[in-house]
């Protein structure tokens, strides 16, 4: 009997040093995801800021060539009364006529990429609503914005109330939408998790910790199961800081605990056209 309560002392110490282990090892790996987050929601930003830039831009031109023709007009007067030019009077009709072809090139070539980006997202966003049709509109809805497709999940589609596991039905509809990436290799994907703002018990620590383990849930399925490039990816979690809706209505609150996968067509040569 004595021996017996030695062994059962013995097998409640290793158990309790390997939960401690795991438990480390648990936040661990947390702490490396939460720290990824953080970089990936710089590196979005970044990318905001460029298309805010390249708008800036277009709106710069279209200054810059009313100015020109502006000035073509005034020594085009000039020409009309005086009779002729001086020669000072033609090198800056020349050089605004230079400058203002160069600005006018320019100008097309930003407005055929935003055109050819808004062609991209409309053909992205048809793939994307032929690929997962049948699905309950109140869990799965697709627009276009701002030149990128939002694809909006329900947690009734992906998650059981306050877990990150997503089950069969939400891996079907990622099985799907994976499947239209990996044939579209021009898009990026940013993954943001958002709860109500009813606080969480259990296991996670509160909304930010749930919205952002539903986040990387996903980018692990898209990425380990469907084979998505990992360096297109991005998750983030944003808690109950973006509402679809009221959190003071359980209809309210169901809107808002979604995950949204935001897909944007690349802009490689946008930015080429910006650094110019």
């Amino acid at each position: 009997m004595k021996k017996l309560s030695v062994i059962i002392s013995v097998i409640i110490l290793f158990t309790g040093c390997v939960s401690n282990k795991l438990y480390r090892q648990s936040q661990a790996s947390v702490a490396a995801l939460q720290q990824d987050n953080t970089m990936l929601a710089s590196r979005n930003s970044a990318l905001q800021n460029n298309i805010t830039s390249l708008e800036n831009n277009i709106a710069a031109l279209k200054n810059n060539i009313n100015d020109l023709n502006n000035r073509i007009s005034t020594l085009s007067n000039q020409n009309t009364r005086l009779g002729q030019l001086s020669a000072e009077q033609q090198s800056q009709l020349s050089e605004s006529q230079r400058q203002l072809y160069t600005q006018q090139q320019r100008l097309q070539q930003l407005q055929a990429i935003l055109q050819q980006q808004r062609e991209q997202s409309e053909n992205l966003k048809n793939k994307m609503l032929e690929a997962l049709k049948g699905f309950n509109s109140n869990d799965l809805s697709i627009i276009q914005k701002n030149g990128k497709v939002y694809v909006s999940l329900s947690e009734n589609l992906l998650f059981p109330s306050g877990s990150a596991v997503v089950n069969p039905k939400g891996v079907d509809a990622l099985s799907r939408l994976a499947a239209v990436l990996n044939i579209n290799n021009d898009v990026a994907v940013n993954i943001e998790g958002h709860t109500d703002s009813i606080p969480i018990r259990g296991r996670y620590q509160d909304n930010w910790d749930l919205s952002t383990a539903r986040a990387d849930a996903i980018v692990r399925i898209l990425v380990n199961t469907y084979r998505v490039d990992p360096k297109r990816v991005i998750a983030s979690g944003h808690s109950y800081f973006d509402p679809l809706d009221t959190n003071t209505t359980p209809e309210g609150r169901a809107r808002n605990r979604r995950t949204e996968i935001i897909l944007s067509p690349k802009l490689d040569e946008m930015y080429r056209l910006l650094e110019m």
